[in-house]
């Protein structure tokens, strides 16, 4: 099979561009599958060779897309439309003719078959409360009307592809395949959930670099550090957990955010609280088993998240995790065996008194780390990725049979 994948960029430091690189790497492992990606930046993937230029053993080439500077909004218009053009002029002038277009999200109007990682009709639902204007500070109001559209456009998009049945789609959880039904009346949805790498993220590993990272992050033996990680603070649910921290101010919770988002919006949240002393933001790094190795506890209470791959992450490195129902990882976890999870999303107070039981109780901690780590071990990337071959060439299938009609 000839593939070809669209990705705007992939590397090992993004959840959905993160499972991309897995998938690929263990297709190219099969002598069976040809793969070409469409991407303007690749990293953390091994061999990758630039097309034209590739030799008669490369397993993945790289067709490279321009790419822009500019808000996101306007970057990712600028790579939805430059990576159709490439792909036209390999098509039409370089003879370059794929039997599948794999998309992890929204990345072209023709794509096969879909990895769906987040449905913007279920998130702007969530978040529309928060969007307001006359609820953020005037120093936010370009970022939230830049988001604003971007969130239109991709609502805009989603019913426009996702309502096509041409399109092969698969959820990232049965929370995503709902969310489909319900919105695109899309039923035939298979499931296929991330993994992790159990070499990677370990109760070993993370412990081995506690000491060294907490001092480093100007930790005390005393400080319960509490973990969040994500891009988009209003939808991995930040106000809820300061919310929770606030009701929390007499216990010695640290909270580290890890993310690149906009602070501003927060720091008045955060000065009226009093909490101002109990919050780090810490700027992403490849190194992320550093933040789980400072961590005594991961809390993950999103307003909506299709999977959480932080939360898998976290079990996997033996910490003890608190999910919301509302993240797609929530379904592997036994609310109080391996994990506990946020009935809503937006209850501070549920939240606070989850917080408390974990800082009161270290051998319920200790006891949900270790469950967690024994089922986040059974999500291997292996599992995904022959879950996802399998769907590619039923997606492939289809495709041929609906030409042949």
């Amino acid at each position: 099979m000839r593939l070809a994948v669209v990705s705007p960029f992939l590397d090992r430091r993004h959840g959905t561009e993160r499972c991309i690189v897995e998938q690929l790497e263990r297709f190219a492992a099969h002598s069976d599958i040809e793969i070409h990606l469409y991407s303007q930046r690749v990293e953390d993937l091994a061999g990758v060779v630039r097309y034209p230029d590739a030799s008669s053993s490369a397993r993945i080439l790289w067709h490279k897309v321009p790419a822009i500077r500019g808000p996101h909004l306007f970057a990712y218009l600028w790579w939805f439309f430059a990576n159709r053009a490439q792909r036209w002029w390999d098509s039409h002038i370089r003879g370059q003719i794929f039997d599948l277009l794999y998309s992890p999200g929204i990345n072209a109007l023709d794509a096969d078959a879909i990895a769906v990682h987040i449905i913007f009709h279920e998130l702007y639902e969530q978040v529309r409360a928060h969007s307001r204007f006359r609820n953020a500070p005037l120093v936010s109001w370009p970022r939230l009307f830049h988001r604003r559209l971007y969130y239109h456009l991709m609502m805009a998009l989603e019913r426009r592809i996702y309502s096509r049945r041409t399109s092969s789609l698969a959820g990232v959880s049965d929370l995503v395949a709902s969310q489909l039904a319900k919105h695109f009346q899309r039923t035939d949805i298979v499931v296929i959930r991330n993994g992790v790498d159990t070499a990677r993220f370990s109760p070993q590993l993370r412990l081995a670099r506690r000491t060294s990272i907490r001092e480093q992050f100007s930790l005390s033996p005393g400080d319960f550090s509490l973990l969040l990680i994500g891009n988009d603070w209003k939808k991995k649910g930040l106000d809820t957990l300061l919310d929770a921290l606030a009701a929390c101010r007499e216990l010695p919770l640290t909270l580290l955010v890890v993310g690149s988002d906009d602070r501003a919006a927060y720091e008045p949240i955060i000065r009226a609280s009093g909490i101002a002393d109990q919050i780090r933001f810490l700027n992403p790094s490849p190194d992320v088993l550093q933040f789980y190795a400072a961590a005594d506890a991961y809390v993950g209470p999103s307003l909506e998240d299709a999977y959480g791959l932080p939360i898998l992450e976290a079990m996997a490195c033996g910490l003890p995790v608190i999910a919301s129902s509302r993240a797609g990882a929530s379904e592997i976890i036994s609310n109080g065996k391996d994990g506990m999870i946020l009935r809503e999303a937006q209850d501070p107070q549920e939240l606070a008194n989850m917080l408390r039981t974990l800082y009161a109780n270290p051998e319920l901690c200790r006891q949900l780390g270790q469950e967690a780590c024994m089922t986040a071990q059974r999500q291997t990337w292996n599992r995904n990725a022959a879950e996802t071959r399998g769907f590619l060439v039923e997606a492939a299938a289809k495709k041929g049979s609906s030409k042949g009609r």
